[in-house]
């Protein structure tokens, strides 16, 4: 399966916008999800061979759809991360879903990981503290922060097409 380097190209410009806009005001608005949505359904006019509007297109879309749902209720993925990444799916072919999935995983663990061990680094004392004390309201406290999730989601689609060079066409 081959991705087309237009798509490839503006969906990295894309993601460049929406990571900076997400780190910045710590929230994705929803007309990038709309503008995905008309971007799919040009594309399935421009490269139908590629973007169809078949159930195994909606399968990642409507996974990460439920997932993303149950992750902001539980407070651990902003809504707008969650239907960011439902569309984005939908711009990506079909075939490579399941690679650039892998990527997003392996990023997501990375960050994630950085991310807690730093924190953990940073509050270290405090955490020690409350730990004697016993006091489990700090603790979920220190951890109890939400990241931007669009520049994980930039590292990954990076780290994907770094990797996958040779399924990217002019």
């Amino acid at each position: 399966m081959k991705l087309p380097l237009s798509v490839y190209i503006f969906l990295m410009m894309e993601l460049l916008l929406v990571a900076y806009g997400d780190i910045r005001f710590k929230k994705i608005p929803n007309y990038w999800s709309i503008i995905n949505i008309g971007i799919f359904i040009l594309l399935t006019v421009l490269f139908p061979e590629y973007y169809r509007w078949e159930l195994k297109t909606f399968l990642f879309p409507v996974v990460f759809f439920l997932v993303g749902f149950a992750l902001f209720v539980l407070k651990i993925m902003g809504g707008g991360d969650a239907k960011y990444l439902v569309t984005f799916y939908l711009l990506t072919p079909v075939l490579l879903h399941e690679s650039a999935f892998i990527f997003l995983m392996l990023s997501t663990i990375i960050v994630g990981l950085f991310l807690l061990i730093m924190n953990t680094l940073n509050n270290f004392e405090k955490i020690i503290h409350a730990l004697r004390i016993m006091d489990i309201a700090t603790i979920k406290q220190i951890f109890d922060t939400k990241f931007s999730y669009a520049p994980v989601i930039l590292i990954s689609w990076m780290w994907f097409g770094f990797e996958n060079w040779e399924n990217i066409f002019w």
